[in-house]
């Protein structure tokens, strides 16, 4: 690479994130930009319940209490900027914390906030007007706890131009706090989609932290020193592409298919992931292992925006709790199973009686018999099994119920039950999130510095010049060896993958160990042959994505995640190991492909 090149620095993923990545950062004297990723669709579900309860809350406290308590005086000394998305519902709050703590160190930054996110004074008129959840088609609720729009990157850049040394921001894309870094240093523009794709392509590459330099690896053996791994550096150009690296002596993995593995996650469709600054195209993207310690990317394309933003809110729908009881022994499955049905049997009649109506919603689980396998399941006969039962209830007390009788199964029924530690499940209230589109003409985005407000000019869309990006053919058609015996591998041998979800939608990424494998791979994992594997878990279609830039391709498997994030009741709510569950699934290869593989 050669010009100017802008270093960032990943030093969070999500809220909750480990306390070593900032320090790390920061004393690795590799950056110039340090930023942290907080915000989810379950985060923003947990901030309204902070804030409901008090209303100075509503940001993520790590980012002060554990993040820049350790580094804001040697941030400030090294000239490090630093832009995160901590103020979560609340960005003042967040920045008024900061200050404070500043202050208490003798120090004096000047922090920015990015504000306007906060939707939530409009829902009642745009539920008049008849906007509806863009998943579900369902109407607004008449009461939300939050609703934000994801707003980009130029608000940031803006705040950093007007002399910003921190800048925290509401919800935002999780990119953005990256590519309003390389905005600023770069000088781009709203039409300079290629450049505005390859930065988000940056921030999307570290915005889960560690995920990018080994956490999460399909490959995990190969990772040395999880306890020391390194978070993620880019260095990035001007034209967009950058590379992958950490800091020396760091634990981790700079290694190609780890970074492929996170462009796929949840971005769904490959040539359409849409953001409010640019609609990328990543299909034809190359990530190539330069050295050992450093993957060069390049090659994202960008499109014109739409005119919407995205906007998540939050509901209160009732209150949830969740009872887990083990069972040991002979027929231990034979046995919870029975349990969990006499749970509910014997709460449902108490209800009944006392003139409660009956649950909105019951799931039950087990563990220790790979029940997250459904059908393919190898451990029928498990003689260990965790019996976890979630159920929901518009009604607190009949919950306290359920909390009640759950624990009377250690008594009453199997032999070998025992109960974990802590005593009853308490309920808590069950919020739920939403999605809908907003036009950008309707969110009135700002910037705080001090005690100037600025109103940010968000541009309109507008066509960039250039032809389209082709749509790429499926890879080359498998043809298997005539005569030859076919035997079965599990795929993990042939591929990488890795999980992701958006709302009630699971994304598996598959990438080709050998790029000659593709074909291969693309004949076998058909939607209509992962649809019967996931048979137990996924009810809606499923699409598939071709990347030939990475040997790799995207299933998207809609409505999968039972409502997911903190709508779902499911233990794995986002399909964590939904990626570990199809790399065991059997592949039918060439006997001779399987003994070149043994070897």
């Amino acid at each position: 690479m050669t010009g100017k090149i802008v270093r960032i620095g990943g030093a969070s993923g999500f809220w909750g994130d480990s306390m070593v990545g900032a320090p790390q950062l920061v004393a690795s004297g590799m950056i110039d930009y340090l930023v942290f990723d907080y915000l989810a669709e379950t985060t923003m579900a947990i901030l309204a319940a902070m804030r409901a309860k008090k209303p100075d809350m509503g940001y993520a406290i790590d980012f002060i209490d554990t993040a820049m308590r350790q580094v804001l005086p040697d941030v400030m000394r090294r000239g490090i900027k630093v832009i995160a998305n901590a103020g979560g519902i609340n960005p003042q709050g967040c920045a008024d914390a900061l200050a404070a703590l500043a202050a208490s160190m003798g120090l004096s930054p000047r922090i920015a906030i990015v504000e306007g996110d906060d939707v939530s004074g409009q829902m009642e008129r745009l539920r008049e007007e008849g906007v509806r959840d863009m998943f579900t088609g369902e109407a607004l609720p008449p009461r939300v706890l939050s609703a934000n729009a994801y707003l980009g990157a130029f608000p940031v850049a803006q705040a950093l131009a007007a002399g910003a040394d921190i800048v925290i921001t509401g919800r935002g894309v999780d990119s953005a706090v990256t590519l309003g870094a390389l905005i600023h240093e770069f000088g781009w523009t709203p039409a300079d989609y290629d450049r505005l794709a390859g930065g988000s392509l940056a921030g999307h590459i570290i915005e889960c932290g560690c995920q990018a330099t080994g956490g999460l690896f399909t490959d995990w053996n190969r990772v040395p020193d999880w306890p020391h791994i390194g978070y993620p550096i880019i260095a990035c150009g001007e034209d967009g592409s950058f590379e992958l690296t950490k800091a020396a002596g760091t634990g981790g993995l700079i290694d190609r298919a780890c970074v492929v593995e996170q462009m796929l996650y949840e971005i769904g469709d490959p040539g359409a992931y849409l953001l409010p600054d640019v609609s990328c195209d990543f299909r034809h993207v190359t990530i190539e292992q330069v050295s050992p310690d450093r993957v060069r990317v390049r090659g994202a394309r960008g499109r014109m925006p739409s005119g919407t933003y995205k906007v998540s809110a939050t509901r209160l729908d009732g209150y949830r709790c969740a009872g887990m009881t083990a069972v040991v022994g002979i027929d231990a499955q034979a046995k919870a199973q029975r349990t969990a049905d006499a749970i509910i049997e014997r709460t449902r009649g108490i209800f009944q009686q006392g003139g409660l109506p009956d649950y909105t919603n019951v799931q039950i689980e087990f563990f220790g018999c790979e029940w997250l396998y459904g059908a393919n399941s190898r451990a029928q006969d498990a003689r260990e099994v965790m019996v976890r039962i979630v159920v929901d209830h518009a009604d607190k007390k009949a919950l306290e119920i359920f909390a009640r009788e759950i624990t009377a199964a250690g008594t009453s029924w199997s032999t070998g039950t025992t109960m974990p530690a802590g005593g009853r499940p308490s309920p808590s209230p069950l919020i739920k999130p939403l999605s809908f589109l907003l036009d950008k003409a309707r969110v009135p985005v700002r910037i705080r510095l001090g005690d100037v407000t600025t109103v940010i000019d968000i541009p309109a869309p507008a066509p960039a010049g250039g032809p389209e990006t082709e749509l790429p053919g499926d890879p080359v058609a498998w043809t298997d060896p005539p005569g030859e015996r076919q035997v079965e591998i599990p795929l993990v041998r042939l591929a990488w993958a890795r999980s992701g979800d958006k709302g009630n939608i699971a994304n598996i990424g598959v990438i080709a160990r050998r790029p000659e494998w593709l074909p291969l791979l693309w004949s076998r994992l058909t939607p209509d042959a992962v649809g019967d594997y996931f048979a137990h878990m996924v009810k809606g279609r499923i699409q598939r994505f071709h990347l030939p830039g990475t040997a790799s391709f995207n299933l998207v498997m809609h409505d999968a995640l039972g409502g997911g994030g903190p709508a779902s009741a499911r233990f794995d709510p986002l399909g964590k190991g939904n990626a570990q569950i199809l790399l065991d699934m059997p592949i039918r290869v060439p006997s001779s492909l399987a003994a070149e593989i043994s070897q």
